[in-house]
């Protein structure tokens, strides 16, 4: 292709162009091969899988390595995980249950780890998300298990006790609360500020200092406050940005969270856990055994083996007065020699164990939480 004259600006686009048709000619390309993947995964395994979060997580991870710029780094892995999410739906959409309604966080963070061509399954409780991918109706579901800010999201750890499903993914997603407006409104004017508990938490400040005025009133998800707010004529919503364009809003002020650095930790569910992949994490659910030093007879294992405990949370299990379940996240694979012993051992000095799945740990900052 004849190099264009820098001070055209018209040679300039029409050389854009004839790229964009080049790019466009090799992505029906790449699609085309996808597909005929997809007739042979079909006739080998009818039933089988479909979908190659490892193969995925190789690819994402070349691609980043090859890229020599000046295309940018990060933007490298989101659009080659939306190609590989619309090739993945010539052969099978992936169907993905999360916490909905559409709008939320939680559908942020599903289309952010399966790209925009797998099909969303909006769910209205937390149970319901494992309950979809148990019977079947959903390949993968996505749920919050804990806030920057607001701690520990309890529901989805008490889905865990009776759930058979493992964790085979983990997104750490930035959550940038923004306040969203009917585009006639002013600040000034609003007297109702709609949204879920935790989004008021995590703007307390900001709403205390630029809307003292403003009632708030609680909504059960933060994409239903921005409907709320949409039928109000005075009424405000804290929500995301995806969640104003769904519902015709203006973005009156971004990222009004207290916590410049506020972040949620989702949990990605499927029916097996991750292969290792030399940077993971282990969920674990231990009943201790009744008696003094209890918790000291769980920790000491890992302790000893210096693997890092990163989390631990306890909650009721409502089966007997006064039990509790600990819920640990350690640092490394069930499969690696360290972890394989340390759960020997916890299995002696527990009540019962339960590995709820060894996955790869997200990078903070990057989302990065691809299957592994």
């Amino acid at each position: 292709m004849q190099r264009p004259d820098p001070a055209n600006l018209a040679d300039l686009r029409r050389a854009i162009d004839a790229v964009d048709e080049q790019v466009l000619a090799l992505l029906n390309q790449r699609a085309g091969l996808a597909a005929e993947v997809g007739r042979r995964k079909l006739a080998a395994a009818p039933e089988g899988p479909f979908h190659a979060p490892r193969r995925e997580r190789e690819v994402l991870a070349r691609l980043e390595a090859a890229n020599a710029g000046p295309f940018p780094g990060p933007a490298v892995r989101t659009i080659f995980q939306e190609i590989m999410s619309a090739c993945l739906s010539l052969e099978k959409p992936l169907r993905v249950a999360f916490l909905g309604p559409e709008g939320t966080f939680t559908h942020l963070a599903a289309r952010h780890q399966f790209g925009g061509s797998s099909q969303s399954l909006p769910q209205g409780t937390i149970q319901a998300v494992f309950r979809a991918v148990e019977r079947g109706g959903a390949d993968y579901g996505v749920v919050p298990v804990e806030n920057a800010t607001e701690g520990a999201v309890d529901s989805t750890l008490d889905a865990f006790l009776d759930s058979p499903l493992r964790i085979c993914a983990e997104i750490l997603l930035p959550v940038d609360q923004a306040l969203l407006l009917r585009p006639e409104l002013d600040l000034g004017a609003v007297r109702r500020v709609y949204s879920h508990p935790q989004a008021l938490g995590q703007c307390r400040r900001w709403l205390e200092a630029h809307l003292p005025q403003a009632d708030r009133v609680e909504a059960p998800s933060t994409s239903e406050a921005a409907r709320l707010a949409r039928e109000d004529a005075e009424g405000a919503a804290v929500a995301s940005e995806l969640a104003a364009e769904l519902f015709g809003l203006k973005v009156a002020e971004p990222r009004i969270q207290d916590l410049a650095a506020n972040a949620t930790r989702f949990l990605v569910l499927g029916p097996k856990e991750a292969e290792p992949t030399g940077r993971d994490r282990t969920s674990l659910l231990v009943l201790a055994q009744d008696g003094p030093g209890a918790l000291l007879r769980l920790l000491e294992p890992l302790a000893r083996r210096g693997l890092n405990l990163s989390r631990i949370q306890s909650r009721p299990t409502r089966r007997r007065l006064w039990e509790y379940a600990f819920f640990l996240d350690v640092e490394g694979h069930a499969a690696d020699a360290p972890m394989a012993e340390a759960l020997a051992d916890l299995r002696a000095a527990s009540a019962s164990l339960k590995v709820l799945g060894s996955y790869p740990r997200a990078v903070p900052g990057a989302g990065d939480g691809s299957l592994g």
